[in-house]
């Protein structure tokens, strides 16, 4: 009787090898390419026609049928705009608001999402719920008490009234919450506190090597916001510290209204936007497939 080695009984036919190898994905295929080529060029579109826009006259634009391709204006309608509005000053304002509420945000919000998820506390689902609840009101209802407290401390028209109520969110919180409580294992807590870390230590060492995915999320959302935001800038701010979106507005102010002026000016405003993702947009997206890989 013939006997059959156990390896040659383990292994699998060449060919049923091959066909499971053949089953196997090998990566995206063309039509997965191409779907995310139509898509990247729906979404470049309006800046595609807003360098257009920006680089023509206003009789060129009113044209019919309009142009689709770039004219030769769009330095002069730059300097138009930086001439009728500091676009320069509005843009290191910006800068310097969005930059210190997101860095402020992502400090408190890590610590008071950990606080909720981790630590026990008398009263601690009361104050999360408190904080979730303010999610519920809208912004515009608290406009004019803001204010005065604003004009009541002597900030109305400078930096800091847009930066000090922007520093926490209640969604950062939530967010933050909801991220710790399943990427976190208890286990890792009571090692630190058994090796004699102290709370500060455990959230540095500990925590926030966890953290980063959200981290990073949580600043992009943050700073997007604060960039594009127009009301509030608008209402408590003076002529001498405009934001991006406050200057914007006054070039589209008076009786007649120059697209291409807005949209040279536009061009500038988005320009910080694209270099912050151009910059930092590997390590957002290194930080969001870490942590899916780690869930």
């Amino acid at each position: 009787m013939t006997q059959v080695s156990l390896a040659s009984v383990a292994a699998p036919p060449p060919l049923e090898t091959s066909r499971r190898r053949r089953r196997a994905p090998n990566g995206a295929g063309w039509l997965t390419y191409a779907l995310l080529a139509i898509t990247a060029l729906l979404f470049l579109l309006p800046f595609y026609y807003m360098i257009v826009v920006g680089s023509r006259t206003m009789s060129e634009i009113n044209q019919t049928p309009p142009p689709l391709t770039p004219g030769g204006n769009l330095w002069h309608n730059i300097q138009l705009a930086l001439e009728q509005q500091n676009i320069g000053k509005a843009i290191v304002n910006s800068m310097l608001v969005s930059g210190s509420v997101t860095i402020s945000t992502v400090l408190f919000c890590t610590l008071g999402g950990f606080a909720f998820a981790k630590l026990r506390f008398t009263g601690r689902n009361v104050l999360f719920g408190l904080a979730i609840g303010t999610m519920m009101i809208p912004p515009s209802l608290g406009v004019v008490p803001l204010y005065k407290i604003m004009a009541d401390l002597g900030l109305a028209g400078s930096l800091w009234s847009v930066i000090l109520p922007t520093i926490c969110t209640a969604f950062g919180v939530f967010f933050m919450r909801q991220y710790l409580h399943q990427a976190l294992p208890d286990e890792l807590l009571e090692a630190a506190r058994l090796d004699g870390a102290s709370i500060v230590q455990t959230f540095w060492y500990v925590v926030m090597p966890v953290l980063r995915p959200a981290a990073a999320v949580l600043a992009l959302l943050t700073f997007m916001e604060r960039w594009n935001d127009f009301l509030w800038p608008y209402l408590v701010l003076d002529l001498d510290h405009p934001t991006v979106q406050v200057a914007l507005s006054r070039l589209a102010g008076g009786y007649y209204t120059d697209q291409a002026l807005i949209m040279a000016g536009t061009l500038l405003g988005v320009l910080p936007l694209l270099v912050v993702f151009i910059l930092f947009g590997r390590q957002i997206v290194g930080g969001i497939m870490e942590g899916g890989l780690k869930s």
